[in-house]
């Protein structure tokens, strides 16, 4: 039986590029099922994250002129990760397994026929891996290389140079429908899942068009999220630095005890305010790292729902 393949692909402001994505993936979808690759009943899913362009408008047309294309129309922005999750979720009692990738088509669509091969070998979960990072910028290659490895000394099962270009069968998506914090860290969440999985290289390619959505501070946050969300070591690193500065405040304290009794008291007002603005800097990080934590305890504990569904564009739905 040929598998039923679903591509999860999530869209925000991408009117730019959408034609040509929803071009060359119909390409490659009918190439695949002339092939009898997958089944005649796959489909293109894309999920509309509250867009304020005419991106929404453009799948419109896509889905008249193919039904094949599909799409979900999420009421707002409610993030990358949510609008991975919408889709996937949407997907999983439809289909035999579904890739996620994005719409401006970096990840190398060519290779997905390699995550078939795969997955058809008994693999649940297949990660498409970076063969490398010589188009990024030294700036985003180092800090990529820096949030990889950080990752991995706090503890985070994440695989290094894979995003979400992924392939994960109905049974992984069963599994991962049941992780249902608020926090959505998909790359840290996946690999927990632990199911059979293997490895696809490819070379990301240069944008076609627009604008990427993951600027310096959302890439940040990103990254924020990603560590708070996986590891308390944080925290543990805040006791250590409490600890050693309190050790280093007591033996301050005994310098300037025997220097006041031996009448060797100097002046030492620069000493005074580093210090006063070491330790203030300090603690002022300190209390930035727990309120992150506090902050994701408060989202929690309100269990929101994660995202309202607006408009679906789906033949079988009707």
């Amino acid at each position: 039986m040929k598998t039923n393949l679903w591509l999860v692909v999530p869209c925000y402001n991408e009117e730019q590029i959408l034609d040509y994505s929803v071009s060359e993936l119909k390409k490659l979808m009918s190439s695949l099922k002339d092939e009898e690759k997958i089944s005649t009943e796959s489909k293109i899913l894309f999920v509309d994250d509250g867009s304020r362009d005419a991106t929404w408008e453009k799948i419109k047309v896509a889905h008249q002129a193919d039904s094949s294309v599909i799409a979900l129309k999420l009421s707002h922005n409610q993030g990358h990760q949510n609008a991975l999750l919408a889709g996937m979720t949407y997907a999983m009692d439809k289909c035999d397994c579904v890739i996620t990738l994005d719409a401006d088509l970096q990840d190398d669509i060519s290779v997905i026929p390699d995550f078939l091969s795969e997955y058809e070998a008994g693999a649940q979960i297949v990660y498409g891996i970076r063969s490398g990072r010589k188009k990024d910028s030294v700036f985003k290659r180092q800090t990529a290389q820096i949030f990889y490895k950080l990752m991995k000394a706090l503890g985070a099962e994440i695989k290094y140079n894979h995003a979400d270009f992924r392939l994960m069968s109905r049974k992984a998506l069963e599994a991962l429908s049941l992780y249902t914090e608020s926090n959505l860290f998909l790359r840290g969440i996946v690999p927990l899942i632990g199911m059979k999985s293997a490895e696809v290289y490819y070379e990301r390619k240069e944008r076609t068009a627009g604008e990427t959505k993951y600027p310096l501070g959302k890439m940040v946050g990103f990254a924020a999220d990603g560590i708070t969300s996986f590891s308390v070591k944080p925290l543990k690193v805040i006791s250590i630095a409490g600890i050693i500065c309190s050790v280093l405040s007591v033996a301050g304290l005994l310098y300037a005890l025997i220097s006041y009794f031996t009448g060797n008291v100097v002046p030492g007002w620069t000493a005074i305010v580093c210090s006063i603005w070491l330790l203030g800097g300090i603690q002022l990080l300190c209390i930035g790292v727990l309120g992150e934590y506090i902050g994701k305890i408060f989202s929690e504990v309100k269990q929101r729902p994660k995202y309202f569904i607006d408009e679906v564009l789906d033949d079988k739905e009707k």
